[in-house]
């Protein structure tokens, strides 16, 4: 919820750029770091668990994302498998991109360049055309990561992670 309502007075620009930089940031060192082992062996405790889980919501809700751009790398560097990382990501997407949408929604105004159909910060024809996607695709793509091994996932996962952030970086610098 800090975080949603921050962006609410932050320029977008500014949240561009901090998207792509944790986006580029995360695919470089899912990258790089492929063959080596994790950085720790295990998560932290409770108290290390709840820093991680309100850092990834606040800058997931910041920059508009569900949180497994910065939940599956931060959860593969503990040594956590790939594939429960991913499934994890998905899960706690709607924990974090609810309160995020409904506060954008609400108490965000809507800029006088937004596309059609923008309420606040939120754009309702994407909303209807994206989650129905979604919901329908979701299982196809839990399908086709089991199916690959977590190495390779985590290669797939940091491409296109890796692209999206340039893209955004891109985006704001040129």
């Amino acid at each position: 919820l800090i975080g949603s309502w921050l962006v609410t007075r932050v320029d977008g620009v500014w949240l561009t750029a901090l998207f792509g930089i944790i986006a580029t940031l995360s695919a470089l060192n899912m990258l790089i770091r492929t063959n080596k082992s994790a950085l720790f062996q295990q998560l932290p405790a409770k108290l290390g668990q709840s820093v991680m889980g309100s850092a990834i919501g606040f800058f997931s809700s910041m920059v508009g994302i569900g949180g497994g751009t910065l939940s599956v790398p931060l959860l593969t560097l503990y040594n956590y498998p790939a594939h429960k990382a991913v499934g994890t990501a998905a899960a706690i997407g709607l924990i974090i991109s609810l309160p995020g949408a409904l506060t954008m929604l609400f108490i965000g105004s809507t800029p006088l360049d937004a596309p059609a159909g923008t309420f606040g910060l939120v754009n309702i024809i994407g909303f209807v055309c994206i989650v129905p996607l979604t919901v329908l695709f979701a299982p196809v793509g839990a399908t086709l990561a089991a199916k690959l091994n977590a190495g390779n996932l985590k290669k797939v996962f940091a491409v296109v992670l890796l692209i999206t952030g340039l893209r955004m970086l891109v985006q704001v610098f040129m």
